[in-house]
């Protein structure tokens, strides 16, 4: 056995005792370095979390605010009801996904377990409705049609059904009063979406998980002033969730209420007029198709002269938006966006688009004064006009030989707007246009509004088509391939279009200008394009933004902001023309083209003036316009696929009037009975509870209707515009 020095024993057992050291050294400085990386580098933020750890919020939801009629009507307001929800995040924590509560509650709600479970699931792009596209956060409605005995057995077997609550709830109410649906005006609401709620957080109105969001209509537009701010409860509790306190309370704040332009009672009239005119056109009988007129949707506006405050808006086909309310079913769903839906969910009275036919020509008429051509002078109306080998026709080839400028807007002379413009298409430079050609017919279209949106406060509006040279410039280098792929010379009608448009489609023909000239070809307008115009020539030539809201009052009443008219230019004309236009517009109505739809007009008392138009489309029926004012109103009203302007809209405006004026069959007028004498200047008072003393609204009951064979015959007897 070896013996080892005492000195080197010695060594060993300090170069252990030193390593030893430094570990544990190492170790107590890693752990100063993280006690002081907790308790001094991010103390503070572990101390809020630590804080947060034992506060639990609890959001009590704005009550949003109403939308009301000019009178004070609601025509959305809220309602309590027993609102069933189910927490995703519960259900998610249960092994089946909660499966089994759904299918419990589905029995206890007389509902197919299917539906209960379609409700719950998250939307995405793949996933149809039903389903939610909220917050998955949030609480999710099941049914806002609970009945209180549904609720105790939901509530007193709360063991049965984790993660399900069964409340009173203020909800969504769509009143139409009246029967004034108004569906697309006012819009509708869904949940806010977890995008929504990030986007917002930076900005002064952002979203809590629990609000729902407008999403058309008047609810979107004005969505931040209904909203509303919710209000939060903080409470501390302690480790077993227990509460200790009450750290902090923000009030709720209802939403502030929108006074609109609308009155319920001339919104039922305009509705069952339009829709009656629809009706009574689908029994007249088109003779260029061999079959019934399909009138498959239509608009109507009638709008305040002297301010473009809207009074009433209604677009067919519509939709009920309390369908909206509470998650929307996969059958109602299927309806409102379905192919054979006719896609109710569009207001026409924007969004519709279609060429105007004869009540653009108050568009030519002043285009033509401004190219040199007098009001007052003479001007041939054959009864055909010939163009490049191609035949332009008056309606029925009626010729009416030198007629003046207000004589052709009268009888609605084609060919006089024909002969002029394609005079000014030559002067233009015709095929090969020069560098500095006026234009005159197009470059009056923009001054008049067109190919613009008017700027009403409602979402998603068009703007319509002026086809000028820009225009067909651009929709010649986006389609130039397409069509010289198809074109063929000799071959089908269509092939032989798309043969010319490769060759020349750049190109404004003569044929293009003459056709532009009576509002038929690419053109396409709006009727609150329409009823803006001819409520400027009313009014002598402003041109107002329309509106349908008319002010915003805080939820107690006691804050009022108006919403005032605003101008967005002139119409281009002198006083001189704008008198002669309107005199020429009184004379359709007394001895023109719409003359035999107001008969018994009190014209002395309260002067009328119209254009009728008839637009054809190529593939369908032809498209009616009636076009009117008087020293109130405007009043605009199309129906896609429902024949002439006089015929088919004609009695349906006239019908409108009659209810706004209080005036019977025969002209006789009684104030007593009119909607609107005047336009309305005061606002429905608000009280600071946020009720409101509003007039009761009886459903629209005409006085005197005619049998349903005089519609049929009025509208056979119909004229072209």
């Amino acid at each position: 056995m070896t013996n080892i020095p005492e000195t080197g024993r010695t060594q060993r057992v300090q170069i252990r005792l030193v390593v030893i050291q430094v570990l544990v050294f190492s170790l107590l400085l890693t752990l100063g370095g993280r006690l002081w990386y907790l308790q001094i580098r991010n103390g503070q933020e572990y101390s809020d979390e630590a804080k947060n750890n034992h506060v639990q919020q609890v959001v009590q939801p704005a009550v949003r605010g109403s939308i009301l009629d000019a009178r004070g009507v609601p025509l959305a307001d809220n309602e309590t009801r027993l609102v069933v929800s189910a927490s995703r995040t519960e259900l998610m924590k249960m092994e089946d996904d909660g499966k089994s509560v759904l299918t419990r509650l589905a029995g206890v709600l007389g509902m197919k377990p299917k539906e209960v479970l379609d409700k719950v699931r998250l939307c995405d792009s793949k996933t149809p409705q039903p389903c939610w596209n909220g917050s998955p956060y949030q609480p999710i409605p099941v049914t806002d049609e609970a009945t209180t005995q549904q609720a105790l057995q939901i509530r007193e077997r709360a063991e049965d059904f984790p993660g399900i609550t069964a409340e009173p709830t203020a909800v969504r109410r769509y009143a139409a009063p009246g029967k004034a649906n108004t569906a697309q005006v006012l819009g509708y609401l869904s949940p806010v979406t977890d995008e929504e709620i990030t986007k917002a957080q930076d900005t002064d109105s952002p979203y809590l998980r629990s609000d729902q969001v407008g999403r058309s209509g008047l609810e979107r537009t004005y969505d931040k002033e209904l909203r509303g701010k919710a209000g939060v409860t903080r409470y501390e509790v302690d480790n077993l969730g227990r509460v200790i306190g009450e750290a902090k309370n923000d009030k709720a704040e209802p939403g502030s209420s929108v006074v609109t332009s609308i009155d319920a009672r001339v919104q039922a009239v305009a509705e069952y007029e339009l829709n009656e005119a629809m009706k009574t056109a689908r029994q007249a009988f088109d003779k260029n198709t061999g079959e019934n007129y399909k009138a498959d949707s239509g608009a109507v506006v009638v709008m305040e002269a002297k301010t473009g405050r809207v009074v009433a808006m209604a677009s067919l086909p519509n939709y009920d938006p309390n369908s909206w309310v509470g998650g929307i079913s996969a059958k109602d769903y299927a309806k409102l966006t379905g192919k054979k839906s006719n896609f109710p969910l569009l207001n026409r009275a924007i969004q519709g688009q279609a060429a105007p036919g004869s009540i653009f020509k108050v568009i030519s008429s002043t285009a033509a004064v401004n190219a040199g051509y007098p009001f007052d002078g003479h001007y041939p109306c054959p009864s055909s006009y010939n163009v490049g080998g191609q035949t332009f026709k008056n309606f029925e080839s009626q010729g009416y030989g030198d007629i003046t400028i207000g004589r052709a807007l009268e009888v609605s002379c084609d060919t006089v707007y024909y002969g002029i413009a394609h005079k000014e298409w030559l002067k233009d430079g015709g095929m090969n246009p020069k560098k500095n050609a006026k234009d005159w017919f197009y470059k009056t279209a923009h001054q008049f509004g067109l190919g613009k949106e008017t700027g009403i406060d409602l979402p998603n509006e068009v703007s319509g088509r002026v086809p000028d040279r820009k225009w067909k410039q651009d929709f010649y280098d986006a389609n130039k391939d397409a069509w010289c792929k198809q074109g063929k010379k000799g071959g089908t009608y269509v092939e032989q279009i798309a043969y010319e448009n490769c060759l020349e489609g750049d190109k404004m023909r003569a044929g293009d200008s003459v056709n532009y000239s009576i509002g038929q070809g690419d053109t396409l307008v709006t009727p609150i394009q329409m009823a803006t115009i001819y409520a400027a020539i009313s009014n002598g030539g402003t041109l107002y933004d329309p509106t349908v809201g008319k002010a915003i009052v805080s939820g107690d009443g006691r804050s009022v902001e108006e919403i005032k008219p605003k101008s967005h230019g002139k119409l281009p004309f002198t006083r001189k023309t704008r008198n002669e236009i309107d005199e020429a517009l009184a004379g359709v109505a007394t001895r023109g083209s719409a003359a035999w739809r107001f008969g018994g007009w009190p014209q002395d008392k309260i002067p009328m003036h119209a254009k009728t138009g008839t637009a054809e489309v190529y593939g369908k029926q032809t498209t009616s316009w009636f076009a009117t004012y008087t020293k109130d109103y405007s009043i605009v009203m199309t129906i896609s696929q429902g024949g002439t302007g006089s015929g088919a809209s004609g009695p349906a405006v006239r019908n409108i009037y009659d209810a706004l004026y209080g005036l019977d069959d025969s002209g006789k007028q009684d104030l007593k009975k009119a909607l609107l004498p005047t336009p309305q200047k005061s606002l429905p008072k608000i009280q600071p509870d946020g009720s409101i003393d509003a007039p009761e609204i009886k459903p629209y009951n005409p006085a005197s209707q005619k049998t349903p064979e005089e519609q049929t015959l009025a509208a056979v007897l119909g004229r072209r515009d």
